[in-house]
This record gives C-alpha cells, sequence and structure tokens, in this order.
C-alpha cells in the first residue's frame, strides 16, 4: 500500500512519548483486577550505573509481556521495580566527580526512571524501592541483628579474599578463579582480617535438598547450586601427633584407602600451623596462598607444599606419616586437612610423585593393579595391602572401616560440604553500615533497635585510598556504649551490597511499613514470587543468598516460606560483532538512540523477537529496523488508514473466512505460547503471518471481518507493542484502555491446524508416519512417536542413544 494514498505514516514519535506521559502520571498499572487470582512478576532489579542497557532491556521487555498478558487474563498482578544502589561504582564516580555517592547514585536513579517510563515498562511505582535510603537499609540493619542474636551472624578473624582495585574484602562467591567478580583482570589476594560472617553453612543441607523442590528453575542453575554447596559423604579420622598436642582431624571420603597414605596435608591457614611451623614456616604457608591468590582465571595451581619436621600416626596401620603443608587443600572444605593417597588420587599422586613420597595401590581394579603407577587410580575394586580388610569390595569397606573409627573412638561417619560461611564485611563507605559496637568493658554490643538506622555521614572525605572512610570519620565512629555508658567503637565496616538485594522483593510488598520490614498479610498474600526473571550470572551469588535469607526469616518467625521463588527464567545475552557489549569494545548499542530513531515499541519488541528468550544472540541493525517496517504496515492496516477503506464499503466477504481462522489460530499459538514455553519470537512470527495475509487479501474482506481482525490483532500485540496498541484502540473508537480488556478467547474449531505428515525413523530407516499440527513441539512429537504403535515394541527394552528431532518433519531414534 502506498502511505500517501492511506493517510499518516507511522510516526511512534508522534504518540509514544504523550502515553509514557499518561503511564507515569496515573499510574495504571496498580490494583487491577483485585481479588483476581495473584501473580507477582518481577525482573531483578538494576544498579543505577547511569543509563539502561540492551540487557536490561531484554530483561524487562521479557517480564513487561507477561505481566500485560496476566492482567488481560485477569490476573491481580504485582509488578514492581526498583534500585540496587549501593555498590562500589558510585563510591568510584563519587571519588573521581568529587561528590556524594548519594548524590550521583539519585540522579542516575531519576535517569534510569525516566528511560522505564519512556518504554512503557509497566511497573507500579508506589512501591519503588532503592537501597541506599535509610528508610531500606535501616531494615538490613535490622535483619543483621536478629540474625545475630540467633547466632547466624557472628565475627572472626581469618583469610579473606581481598581486591587491591576495590580495596575490601570479597565472599568467596566473588572470588571464583582467584580475580574479582568486578575486575576480572585484578587478581585477589589473601589478607588475615577480623570480620563478620552469616552463618549459611548452617542451612546447607536444607539449601541442597531445598532444589528438588523447584522444578520449574533452570536445571542449569540448580545444577550449579549443588556443586557450589558441594555435599559430600565420608569420615572424620584422628590422626595422633607425635610428641603430644591435640590430634590431627581429616576429612576424606575416601576412608577405604587409608592403608595407602604417604602423608597429613595441611592447609596453609589451618589452626594448627600456629603450633606446629616456627616463624619461618608461617611465613612459608602465607607465601603458598598468597601465590595461589595470584592465579589466572581458571589456570590450575602447580601443586606446592613443605614438610613441618612432625609425624603424625595412621589410626589403622599405626604407620608414622610425615605432616606437610599443601597449597591445595581448602581450610573451607572438611576440616582443613586431608590424608595424601597418592595411589588413588590425582592431585595427591601429582604432589606426591614431585615430593618423592611413597606411592602405594590398596584398591586394586577388576584388571589388577599396577605395581609402579603412572597415574592414580580413582576407580572401585578389592582392596589389597590393607591388613584385615584385604579382600574385601572397597565399598564394602568403606562402612566396615567407619564403623570401625567410630567404634574405637578415633572416627565418625560424617558430611562435609564446599559451601563456606557468607562474609559480609567490607572496608568501603558505601553500604549499609554494620550495626554493631566495640566496647573495651562489655565486648561487641548490638546497637539497640530503638537506634537504628545507624546512617552514614553526609560530609566525609572518599579518596579511595589508605583505611575505610568510616574508620577516618571520628565523628562516625566514636560512641557511647549502649550497656555501661563508656566510650566505644562504632564498627566502621559496611555490608556486602548482595544483602539488600537478598530480601527487597519482600520490601515491595509493603514498602511503606514503618513498624517492621515487611507485612505478615502482604506476604502471605504475595509470596512466593510466581516469576522471577534474570541473568545466568546470577546463579550462585544471589539466588544462593535469597534463598538462604528466606528459610532464616522463616526461623525468625517473619514468613512462612521455604522457597521465595517459584519460577525462575534466565534470560540470553545480546552480544554485538560476536562479543559482549562494552565501551571498551565499542560495541554497545544505546537504547535512547533506538528509541529516537525507530521508537519504544520496535526497540522492545525487536529483542523478544530475535531469538527464543533463553538464548544468546547477536544485535542486527536491520532486525530492528524491519520490526519498524512491520509496526508501519499494521497502522496502515489497522490504523487511520483503515476509517478511509472502511467507508468506501467492504467487499462480499470472499476472504472473510481464512482471514477469520488464520487470526484464532495466531491467538491461539500466542496464549499457548505465554501459558508454555514463552517462544515470544515464534509469536511475533506469527503476528507477521498475519498481517500478511490481511494485507495480500484485504480487498476481500467484509467491513465486518476487517473490523474483528483489527480488534484481534491489537490485543495479541498489546503485550509486545503497548504503544501502538493503545493508540490504535484509542482511535478506533473504542472506550477504556486496550490493556485493561479481557484477554480473547480463541474458537477451538477455528485455530484447528492442517495436521501434515512426520516421518518416524529407527536408525535412519523410515519405520513410520504419523499426523501432527506444524507447530507441535519437539518434546511433543517425540512421546507421540515412542507411542506410536509400530515403534514402541522397536524401543522396547532399548535406550536410544540419540533423538533427532526435526520439527515438521521427522523424528529418528538411534539405537
Amino acid at each position: 500500500m502506498d502511505e500517501s494514498s492511506q493517510g499518516a505514516a507511522y510516526q511512534p514519535a508522534s504518540f509514544e512519548p504523550a502515553w509514557a506521559r499518561r503511564w507515569a502520571a496515573e499510574n495504571p498499572f496498580a490494583g487491577v483486577n483485585r481479588g483476581g487470582r495473584k501473580y507477582y512478576v518481577l525482573e531483578m532489579l538494576p544498579y543505577p550505573s547511569g543509563a539502561l542497557h540492551m540487557g536490561h532491556v531484554r530483561n524487562y521487555a521479557i517480564g513487561d509481556a507477561l505481566a500485560r498478558y496476566c492482567w488481560m487474563r485477569g490476573d491481580e498482578v504485582l509488578h514492581p521495580m526498583g534500585w540496587d544502589a549501593f555498590g562500589l561504582p558510585a563510591e568510584n564516580a563519587a571519588i573521581q566527580n568529587r561528590t556524594h555517592p548519594r548524590t550521583w547514585t539519585l540522579r542516575n536513579i531519576a535517569h534510569m526512571k525516566g528511560q522505564d517510563q519512556r518504554f512503557g515498562f509497566s511497573y507500579d511505582w508506589t512501591r519503588e524501592v532503592a537501597t541506599c535510603l535509610p528508610e531500606y537499609y535501616r531494615w538490613n540493619q535490622w535483619l543483621f541483628l536478629r540474625f545475630y542474636e540467633r547466632g547466624l551472624a557472628y565475627r572472626k578473624k581469618g583469610l579473606v579474599n581481598w581486591c587491591p582495585k576495590c580495596a575490601t574484602v570479597l565472599a568467596n562467591e566473588q572470588a571464583e578463579g582467584g580475580v574479582c567478580w568486578r575486575h576480572e583482570d585484578t587478581q585477589v589476594e589473601q589478607r588475615e582480617l577480623e570480620q563478620w560472617y552469616f552463618r549459611i553453612t548452617a542451612y546447607a543441607e536444607e539449601l541442597l535438598r531445598g532444589l528438588d523442590t523447584l522444578p520449574e528453575w533452570p536445571e542449569r542453575v540448580r545444577t550449579m547450586q549443588r556443586n557450589w554447596i558441594g555435599r559430600s559423604e565420608g569420615a572424620e579420622v584422628e590422626f595422633a601427633l607425635e610428641g603430644g598436642g591435640a590430634p590431627i582431624k581429616v576429612f576424606t571420603t575416601r576412608i577405604d584407602t587409608i592403608y595407602g597414605a604417604s602423608a597429613i596435608l595441611l592447609a596453609p591457614e589451618h589452626p594448627l600451623a600456629a603450633e606446629l611451623l616456627d616463624a619461618g614456616q608461617r611465613e612459608q604457608a602465607r607465601a603458598l596462598r598468597q601465590r595461589l591468590g595470584k592465579l589466572a582465571p581458571g589456570e590450575e595451581p602447580p601443586k606446592e607444599g613443605f614438610f613441618t619436621g612432625r609425624y603424625a600416626r595412621n589410626p589403622f596401620s599405626g604407620e608414622r606419616l610425615p605432616v606437610w603443608v599443601a597449597n591445595f587443600v581448602l581450610m573451607g572444605y572438611g576440616t582443613g586437612a586431608v590424608m595424601a593417597v597418592p595411589g588413588h588420587d590425582v592431585r595427591d599422586f601429582d604432589f606426591c610423585r614431585k615430593y618423592e613420597l611413597p606411592i602405594r595401590v590398596v584398591v586394586a581394579p577388576a584388571e589388577g593393579a599396577p605395581e609402579r603407577p603412572e597415574a592414580a587410580l580413582e576407580g572401585d575394586g578389592a582392596l589389597v595391602n590393607s591388613g584385615p580388610y584385604t579382600g574385601m569390595d572397597n565399598r564394602q569397606a568403606m562402612a566396615a572401616m567407619t564403623a570401625k573409627a567410630e567404634a574405637d573412638g578415633f572416627g565418625k561417619g560424617t558430611v562435609s560440604y564446599r559451601l563456606q560461611d557468607w562474609g559480609v564485611s567490607r572496608q568501603r563507605f558505601w553500604g549499609t553500615p554494620i550495626p554493631m559496637i566495640a566496647c573495651p568493658k562489655c565486648g561487641m554490643v548490638p546497637v539497640p533497635d530503638e537506634q537504628l538506622p545507624v546512617l552514614l555521614p553526609e560530609n566525609v572525605e572518599l579518596t579511595g585510598e589508605g583505611q575505610s572512610p568510616l574508620a577516618a570519620d571520628a565523628s562516625f565512629w566514636r560512641t557511647t556504649c549502649p550497656k555501661c555508658g563508656g566510650e566505644a567503637r562504632r564498627e566502621t565496616d559496611t555490608m556486602d551490597t548482595f544483602v539488600d538485594s537478598s530480601w527487597y522483593f519482600y520490601r515491595y510488598v509493603s514498602p511503606q511499613s514503618e513498624a517492621r520490614p515487611f507485612e505478615a498479610e502482604a506476604i502471605a498474600r504475595w509470596l512466593p514470587v510466581d516469576q522471577y526473571i534474570g541473568g545466568i550470572e546470577h546463579a550462585i551469588l544471589h539466588l544462593i543468598y535469597t534463598r538462604f535469607f528466606t528459610k532464616a526469616m522463616r526461623d525468625l518467625g517473619l514468613c512462612r516460606l521455604d522457597e521465595p521463588i517459584t519460577r525462575l527464567f534466565t534470560q540470553g545475552m545480546i552480544t554485538r560483532h560476536g562479543a559482549k557489549m562494552s565501551k571498551s569494545r565499542g560495541n554497545v548499542v544505546d537504547p535512547a538512540e533506538l528509541i529516537e530513531r525507530y521508537g519504544a515499541d520496535a526497540t522492545r519488541m525487536y529483542v523478544l523477537f530475535a531469538a527464543p528468550p533463553e538464548k544468546d544472540f547477536d544485535w542486527n541493525d536491520q532486525g530492528v529496523e524491519g520490526i519498524h517496517r512491520f509496526l508501519g504496515r499494521v497502522w496502515r492496516l489497522a490504523g487511520p488508514a483503515a476509517g478511509g477503506r472502511e467507508a468506501q464499503g467492504g467487499s462480499d466477504g470472499t476472504g472473510d473466512a481464512a482471514l477469520l481462522r488464520r487470526a484464532h489460530q495466531t491467538l491461539r499459538r500466542i496464549t499457548r505460547d505465554f501459558e508454555g514455553r514463552w517462544h515470544f519470537n515464534t509469536s511475533i512470527a506469527a503476528l507477521m503471518e498475519l498481517v500478511n495475509a490481511w494485507q495480500a487479501g484485504d480487498g476481500e474482506l467484509s467491513a465486518g471481518a476487517r473490523g474483528e481482525v483489527s480488534r484481534m490483532l491489537l490485543m495479541m500485540l498489546a503485550p509486545f507493542a503497548p504503544f501502538l496498541a493503545h493508540e490504535l484502540w484509542r482511535r478506533a473508537g473504542h472506550t477504556g484502555e486496550i490493556g485493561r480488556e479481557p484477554w480473547p478467547a480463541f474458537d477451538a474449531e477455528l485455530a484447528r491446524e492442517d495436521e501434515i505428515e512426520i516421518i518416524v525413523q529407527v536408525n535412519g530407516k523410515l519405520r513410520a508416519r504419523l499426523k501432527a499440527a506444524p507447530e507441535t513441539e519437539a518434546a511433543e512429537l517425540e512421546r507421540a512417536a515412542r507411542a506410536h504403535e509400530r515403534i514402541a515394541p522397536l524401543l522396547a527394552g532399548a535406550t536410544p542413544r540419540q533423538v533427532v528431532v526435526v520439527p515438521g518433519r521427522l523424528v529418528n531414534f538411534v539405537l
């Protein structure tokens, strides 16, 4: 169609800003469908860095489409937004710009909120929270005190991960691979400091078991959490030290190999080091750990260690074993001491071969044991050279040896976890002050609740050098003890910012509450979160911490939940030119520029169309331009030009039935996409096919059919392109907003798809044919093929090595 003859051209700048201003002023997304089924949809709150990036846009477009669909479905939807506003970038920016971090942060929040509103994201802004404001971080402090009272918050001295660029401590989860999670080019160092910790290990087993109750979380995320928690069943065995002193407690998952032990290995920071090592050896131990902190990400450390000069006795064999310090033994796993069994552990093999310690085989595989093994034999077998246990199956020997250790009092069966307690102390300014006071007489004393919040000072000098800014500010730390009234010193560490994001979605349900962090009635109404949307990079840090917080708050009587989130969705990344977008690479796509050129609808619709939402995709400028052209066709068909065509009268309606059938088929596909697989890319493709069919057959439509298809098209478009849908709905003379209209129901008969033939093969040979709708998914096709009367007998008793499914074409079972 020629635009000049069909009315005004599609110009989103002529109507999108007006709708954005109206929604910002009226906040129409609060309280819709009161009394309907509750649906809490949430995207992970952003750090207010200054401007939205395309990752934000994709994340929010997914959640917004879902929220808008659920409103039209009749649900009472909670869709809030806030700001994860504490953190190092604000402090660093404040140092560079000589301004208070609060000023920089609040300015960024205002700008990003304006961008959210310009995109038309349907947030209930009456529930907005910013974690850097006292009305929020007061409750961080209140929760800290409740954790402290229950023994879940404690202070101890120990080796910590230190980022020299951040000038602060990092949790173990923030220092994976020996580098800072914020600065991947910065090696983490080890320092010994007094730190505050949350006892997350008290919930290790429950965190692990709870993953089995989350079937609607991605298996990849659950696997990552299982591996991070790292449950190991084994035994704790005591090796008596020669010359007296406390025995060395060793955790092992392979007590069956204890007769093959060549040495006892201690972690460099093991508590016994203070007793066993002289000053020179203690310096050696520190150097071992420091060298580990300088490894590149993923680099395997060389096995290093030294002999302490002390010996311990093997409680089973009575053998005298040398005690070494080794760099690969972790203090946070098990007891911080292991027995080196080089014949049956790869790391032990490398270490003992390097330092010429004996290597013995004590578990023989079925094919027999070599006299001089060239590698560790880690499999099962029969015990050899193992005293009274020789000849026993090694799995049976594990139980027998553990029972012997328990009976004789030198060991016990136990479970160990890789998960370590969460270090929450940070030596920076822009975070929640830890509400504790150090008194020379009374020790550590909690700040009374009535004195909360402990406020960050307004006037503070930030240099980025030396000690923590709060430690340098006497007006902040100088205080009196709440118990004795004497002079005391306020804690100058601030909390890890992951504390802020561990419970923020509880605050959304009652953000104005002044008596408690959240109201019990509101929690019972809205929690758990029905749908959470964010990046896979948060699988370990944020998502483990928030599960821990929920369980701890439940035990404090604050909620009745075991898990905070029912369904989790992790969206894919947007790259450009094959790389992650970054300013340093010069490949950043600016959402603001896209809005100016193509409009908000086209921008948000393209990120939904480019790929299934869980997949990565590479940005394509032509793609968003194509969506803009598609919306232009919708404008010409259902917009101002439609009235002119209707005034000319409709045809005899010879094309009505075909187009109405296509419209109902499209509605069926989109409805099923929202209710199930979330393939919004195929939903948008179906809308394009409908528009193409309408455009091709417009001359054969009656006025009634044209109006009905227009109505259905705009309602289906509303979750994806809300500005255009609302504008054309208004121009068509409808009263009220399209977002408040009930989602249309498809006619099952009209929506029925023509079936196509699917070939079913076994080992590449044709064995059967079946009928299916063209859009039938791969999993459904496989189920139908397996159940086919000719295929089921061929698969009986056999497990296919591979199943190849090409939707719309074939299923092939490779046996």
